[in-house]
């Protein structure tokens, strides 16, 4: 099983601002449609967890759906998948590592994990084994923040470093777990 995080977040660590907005993403012309190694990311994974707020987001977006994968939504209010969507979003609900060991057994062992609150959550449980991150050279000052308080403090090594664009600077890191 492998969790991994791919986002981007501004230098001092947010990943939207005090309206939810992202639109500060796309500061950077990209004349030559770099994708940032997204399409590297989804050619490694089998499913999508994101939280129903993300869903919403990429819903807004008002361009064809972007993920050929299984999108896995949390969520506690959402009652049905919006119409068109029945093939390609399920909801989910439960403890994070029920639902990730539920997924493991249908064959999605590599998972990414997207939104802030569900990768805080998955943080506090120990379940992400690989954050991939974007800096975006920005300072927001406030808004929603990537990381939140954790229990113990996660070791992770970084793995590599990619500059796009002259100014996006792309970190990996692997969680380091201790063997017993």
């Amino acid at each position: 099983m492998t969790n991994i995080v791919f986002i981007a977040a501004s230098i001092d660590g947010y990943i939207a601002d005090n309206n939810q907005q992202i639109e500060w993403l796309h500061d950077y012309p990209n004349p030559d449609g770099l994708d940032f190694s997204f399409s590297d990311l989804m050619s490694r994974v089998d499913a999508l967890i994101m939280e129903r707020t993300t869903f919403e987001m990429v819903l807004s977006f008002n361009v064809p759906w972007p993920y050929t994968k299984p999108v896995f939504v949390l969520s506690k209010t959402l009652a049905k998948i919006p119409e068109g969507y029945e093939d390609k979003i399920f909801l989910v609900q439960g403890d994070f590592t029920t639902i990730v060991k539920s997924l493991n057994e249908q064959s999605f062992n590599t998972l990414y994990i997207d939104g802030g609150k569900t990768i805080q959550s998955f943080l506090q449980e120990d379940l992400i084994d690989e954050l991939v991150i974007t800096t975006i050279p920005i300072l927001l000052g406030s808004g929603v923040p990537l990381f939140s308080t954790l229990l113990v403090p996660l070791q992770f090594t970084h793995s590599h470093t990619e500059q796009f664009l002259n100014h996006l600077v792309q970190n990996t890191f692997i969680r380091q777990r201790q063997l017993d």
